[in-house]
């Protein structure tokens, strides 16, 4: 099933239901920055809002969702909002308490996804523990995981009482993450990509150029939308109004086959972020 629109969601095993595509807010700066850049997103029809408590911008965040609401008469319950726990935070109880900080932070009673935001050996299982707890409890409506190899998820999953909902991944054309995405498909857990667009190193592909002046659209577009039609859920990051906009302009296109096969062979396992095997905790 490919989005038909910006609203458009995927189920997740659970029954809940998340948009496909997004905003993600890593390195946009706390305060006015943020503030509009969720604003714009949100006024322009973005409904999923994606943030860490490492970046330092979940105040912002919270502002801007309860001045967006207000502006657009929009319900709480018509957004999705993530965030994550961060890696020094990990642990059953201190976990807990980094989601009430989050909460708090982001001047919410509920998020729809909270997520380990990289598996800290020897303490994500604890971790997952208290994520379950939470939702058990329904605090969160959803859980899930962040960088999480397959030997991550496995590994978890020995002692998992709920499986995962969402793993979000590092994910763009030169890093296709085929093994991973078959894994999760099998087991229903969705594949969500962070830095589709590989920050920016893949806007002068030939390959992307090629098959984006055939279409008529911009290389982001083309490679948003291959993201797409992989059943992949998507959250560019943007602070430009105009490029939020441009962003989420996908969904009256599709490429064909063999243009997804062409954009599949671009693949190098080539990372731009860390590699969670040797990310230093």
């Amino acid at each position: 099933m490919t989005a038909k629109n910006l609203q458009d969601t995927v189920t997740l095993h659970n029954g809940v239901k998340m948009p496909w595509f997004g905003l993600g807010v890593y390195k946009v700066k706390e305060g006015e920055e943020v503030v509009q850049a969720v604003k714009a997103a949100i006024k322009n029809g973005y409904r999923s809002i994606d943030t860490a408590a490492v970046y330092k911008n979940e105040e912002g965040v919270g502002k801007a969702i309860k001045e967006a609401l207000e502006e657009n008469g929009l319900k709480r319950e018509e957004l999705f909002i993530t965030s994550k726990v961060w890696n020094s935070d990990q642990g059953y109880e201190s976990t807990l308490e980094a989601y009430e900080t989050s909460l708090k932070k982001l001047n919410l009673d509920y998020l729809d996804l909270y997520l380990i935001h990289w598996a800290v050996k020897d303490k994500y299982k604890e971790t997952w523990r208290a994520l379950e707890t939470l939702y058990k409890d329904g605090r969160v409506k959803a859980i899930g995981v962040s960088n999480f190899h397959i030997h991550h998820l496995e590994d978890l999953l020995k002692d998992a009482e709920i499986k995962p909902m969402i793993n979000q991944v590092e994910y763009h054309p030169q890093l296709a993450q085929r093994d991973l995405r078959a894994f999760c498909r099998e087991l229903g857990i969705q594949l969500e990509a962070w830095s589709p667009l590989a920050q920016g190193q893949l806007l002068g592909n030939e390959t992307l150029k090629e098959i984006a002046a055939k279409y008529d659209k911009s290389v982001a577009k083309v490679i948003l939308r291959w993201d797409l039609q992989n059943e992949v859920v998507t959250i560019p990051k943007s602070i430009n109004k105009n490029r939020i906009i441009e962003n989420a302009a996908i969904f009256d296109f599709e490429l064909t086959q063999d243009d997804m096969e062409k954009i599949n062979g671009l693949n190098e396992d080539r990372r731009v972020g860390p590699d969670p095997d040797n990310f230093n905790f």
